[in-house]
């Protein structure tokens, strides 16, 4: 047996089930996930008057989901120099979640990239297809093991933050996963476009059965948008930019509108403003979402372990 096997197994305890989920995911994700997203568009297209099935995929994304990060705290996870073991956040106000939902990186130096198994779905992909990044030893390593048809490979720091920048110069957001299968905790790092991503194409396809926002696997960042209308000269970069959510339209006086119900405050927009008439803002006090961000999670989590 292979060391980072047996380090799944141990992460996992007695939970030989997680285990096995855990090493089947990884393992075989190409196909894992081509065939996850076959039946949610059968279930989609031939179940969506069911209820049972509404409450199927509920239960699916209490144990399978992702948070918005932006570049800027992404980087902090990227650029870690120490151990970071953190949650259950059990107020779920940085991971909105019931199973999954603490954060551990360890040896966070050990950064793997692998090709995305959403990309590799697709008929004609986005390109680069290598933008899926482990961060920690026991995820990263299980790739480094394993996944060699994914052409997976060791990287430094530097090359795990240029392949955000680069993402996101192409418009893709970048987001954490927390899953149950890999132990409840974070250390995936996806860029993702609304064109390819299985997950955010899961994300419509259950609010088409569900209805509304109750059963999303995407959690917003926890930032908020502000624009100065001084500043703003409608150029319209900011609605190109957002082609993931939508959350920005141009308005019946031909100026971009914002709206805030239906953005994640993943950053892009603020990004491509050429203006720099937009920024992201937190509400320290309004009693929402909270980043994603290592210095507030330490904050804000050190006492729930």
């Amino acid at each position: 047996m292979k060391e980072s096997t047996r380090n799944i197994i141990k992460m996992h305890g007695r939970r030989y089930d997680r285990a096995a989920h855990n090493y089947v995911y990884f393992a075989f994700y190409d196909v894992y996930v081509k065939y996850f997203l076959r039946a949610g568009r059968a279930v989609a297209r031939y179940l969506s008057r069911v209820p049972l099935a509404s409450w199927a995929f509920g239960q699916v994304f209490e144990r399978y989901h992702g948070k918005v990060v932006t570049q800027e705290d992404a980087a902090k996870i990227l650029t870690l120099q120490e151990d970071v073991i953190l949650g259950p956040d059990k107020t779920e106000r940085i991971i909105p979640y019931r199973y999954a939902n603490q954060i551990i990186l360890k040896e966070p130096q050990y950064i793997a990239v692998m090709d995305c198994p959403c990309r590799l779905s697709r008929e004609n992909p986005c390109q680069p297809v290598n933008v899926c990044i482990a961060v920690g030893k026991t995820t990263a390593g299980f790739w480094m093991e394993h996944g060699k048809k994914y052409n997976v490979r060791r990287i430094t720091q530097r090359e795990a933050l240029e392949i955000m920048r680069n993402a996101h110069e192409q418009g893709c957001i970048t987001t954490a996963w927390f899953k149950v299968a890999t132990g409840g905790r974070t250390g995936v790092i996806c860029q993702c476009c609304t064109c390819c991503c299985g997950a955010l194409e899961g994300d419509r396809l259950v609010k088409s059965i569900a209805g509304g926002e109750k059963y999303s696997n995407i959690a917003p960042s926890g930032y908020r948008v502000s624009v100065d209308e001084e500043k703003c000269g409608g150029c319209g970069e900011c609605i190109k930019a957002c082609s993931v959510f939508g959350a920005v339209a141009r308005g019946e006086d031909g100026k971009p509108r914002y709206d805030r119900s239906l953005c994640k405050g993943c950053g892009v927009c603020v990004e491509k403003c050429p203006a720099g008439a937009r920024e992201l803002v937190w509400d320290r006090e309004a009693g929402g979402p909270i980043p994603l961000d290592l210095d507030i999670a330490k904050e804000m989590l050190s006492g729930q372990r």
